[in-house]
């Protein structure tokens, strides 16, 4: 439910009765929060149908994102990345490998190393899905007539310069700019 706030003057003053400005702007925040949260709710519950339908789970498609982001790793570092237990790790390992999503690679220099790396069937995968979520992202932004469609777009850059310089203060630039 969105909360609106009175344009009506305060008989008093000749002010609009605005509360203090760090409410105001926290409940601003909220509402926002709220309908990212519904809208990201919407897209993810509209993109598993199509993930299940494809044979991928969300765990094995957060996963592929990873080893997109990280490259190779070694199990114990997937395990970290993943926060659950290397067996647990390698349980979705082994069930991904069987799917032909990720594959193990010996490291030449030493054999007792092994890494996890997506396949290409993992990367065609996870292209496919995130080729659905765009084209869907696409559908609903043209839905929105011009004047909406240029606020949208100031508005992203403005979230993503947000995001981008809170990164930065938080030691995670690199991330930030990968994606």
């Amino acid at each position: 439910m969105r909360t609106t706030r009175s344009d009506a003057a305060d008989p008093a003053t000749g002010s609009a009765p605005l509360g203090h400005p760090d409410d105001q702007i926290a409940a601003e925040i909220e509402e926002i929060v709220a309908d990212f949260q519904q809208m990201i709710g919407s897209l993810r519950c509209a993109g598993t149908g199509r993930m299940v339908k494809s044979g991928i789970s969300m765990t094995h498609l957060h996963i592929l994102w990873l080893l997109e982001h990280h490259g190779d790793v070694t199990m114990s570092h997937l395990a970290e990345l993943l926060d659950v237990s290397f067996s647990n790790a390698t349980g979705l390992i082994d069930r991904m490998e069987e799917r032909g999503l990720v594959e193990r690679v010996r490291v030449p220099e030493d054999r007792r190393v092994v890494l996890v790396r997506a396949s290409a069937t993992g990367d065609q995968v996870r292209e496919e899905i995130e080729a659905l979520k765009h084209d869907q992202i696409r559908t609903v932004l043209g839905r929105l007539d011009p004047p909406r469609l240029a606020r949208m777009r100031a508005a992203v850059h403005d979230l993503r310069s947000a995001l981008a310089a809170e990164l930065a203060i938080d030691g995670h630039a690199e991330h930030a700019h990968h994606h």
